[in-house]
């Protein structure tokens, strides 16, 4: 084991002892926020600290074992005992390293989906509704609740932009990586020559922020603007200023809901995204810093960043940042991501292994 790994792990042991400690005081047995965090810092600790714990038995038995090797009547029952631990301890080993990944806390979050129309015109909006599309069956597949926030419909249909509301655990750790651009290649249907259209569109997935840890936001720093709801929804929303529009002054960050008839309910779900929005962009902040210091596969999730390519005519998509391409276009867009996802996820653990031989960590 490299002597980074070790010098790591054997921090392990002692942090459980501490917070073993902590658990026992009377004052965080009165703090539920306390005493949640610690406890869900205890399981993780704990974990890594019983396969370390494994490991060095191993290592210990493996010194023990080759010391028989020098008697005889032990060699052979020696011999086997090493191959044994000589067979687990790469795989233990590995199994640490992942342990050691440092995980980003927002993963098990659910997400909030923004799919907006960019060049192209009416053919980015009629993307952006096969974008859609394609992310809701996902959810389906993984079990997810979505839920509209806003739309804004195109001219001859699609969306100019869009906000979904994934509900389902892990539902940020999975669609983080999909915020960039997306391109896509075909003949529109508005077309009557039969020529190729290149036609873009942006994604931003944002996780939902835990409520009591959410970005303070001062009332003061607020804008709310109330309007009528356009689009589906029957007389009522059409009748009454039930969509809501808030804008926070100081980014001028601006997050708007129509969804559903009641105002209150709307202006709710507008400071969750709103929310989300202000931490994301806290976010991409430190992403940018944490770029000075080295170039990532996957990319800051800036939405300039072109991500991948949805090639009609020959039935492929390609990820530029994995250099993945598959000839499955129709199965993706009915929501079979799990080849793309899964790319994307093992790129990046791959990148955090890199940084945590050379000593840098990094977050998810």
């Amino acid at each position: 084991m490299k002597p980074f790994l070790r010098q790591q792990l054997d921090r392990y042991p002692v942090r459980l002892q501490e917070l073993d400690f902590f658990l026992q005081q009377p004052e965080v047995a009165n703090d539920m926020d306390r005493l949640r965090a610690l406890t869900r810092e205890r399981s993780e600790v704990s974990e890594v600290a019983g396969h370390f714990e494994h490991y060095c038995a191993l290592e210990a038995g493996l010194a023990e074992a080759r010391v028989m090797l020098d008697d005889p009547s032990m060699a052979e029952m020696a011999r086997e005992e090493i191959a044994a631990i000589d067979a687990e301890l790469p795989a233990l080993e590995d199994a640490l390293q992942q342990l050691l990944i440092p995980k980003d806390p927002d993963d098990v979050r659910n997400a909030f989906l923004e799919i907006r129309a960019g060049t192209g015109g009416d053919e980015s909006a009629l993307f952006a509704g096969d974008l859609l599309r394609m992310y809701t069956r996902y959810a389906e597949r993984q079990g997810w609740r979505c839920e509209l926030v806003s739309e804004s419909l195109g001219e001859v249909g699609g969306y100019k932009e869009v906000v979904v509301r994934m509900v389902g655990d892990g539902a940020y750790g999975k669609l983080k990586f999909e915020s960039g651009g997306h391109r896509v290649q075909r003949v529109p249907a508005t077309e009557t020559q039969g020529r190729i259209h290149t036609s873009a569109c942006t994604v931003a997935a944002l996780a939902e922020p835990d409520e009591a840890q959410a970005v303070k936001i001062n009332p003061a720093d607020l804008r709310i603007d109330t309007y009528r709801a356009s689009g589906a929804g029957g007389q009522h929303i059409n009748k009454t200023d039930s969509a809501v529009r808030i804008t926070h002054i100081p980014t001028g960050i601006v997050a708007e809901c129509q969804d559903d008839r009641s105002q209150h309910r709307n202006k709710a779900k507008a400071l969750q995204v709103l929310s989300a929005r202000i931490q994301e962009a806290e976010r991409a902040a430190r992403a940018a810093k944490e770029a000075a210091t080295r170039k990532g596969l996957i990319g800051s999730g800036d939405r300039s960043d072109r991500i991948r390519t949805y090639n009609f005519p020959q039935g492929r998509v390609t990820d530029h940042r994995i250099n993945l391409t598959l000839y499955k276009l129709s199965f993706v867009m009915e929501g079979d991501l799990d080849e793309l996802v899964g790319g994307l996820l093992l790129a990046r653990k791959a990148e955090q292994l890199e940084e945590l031989e050379s000593g840098l960590g990094g977050r998810a």
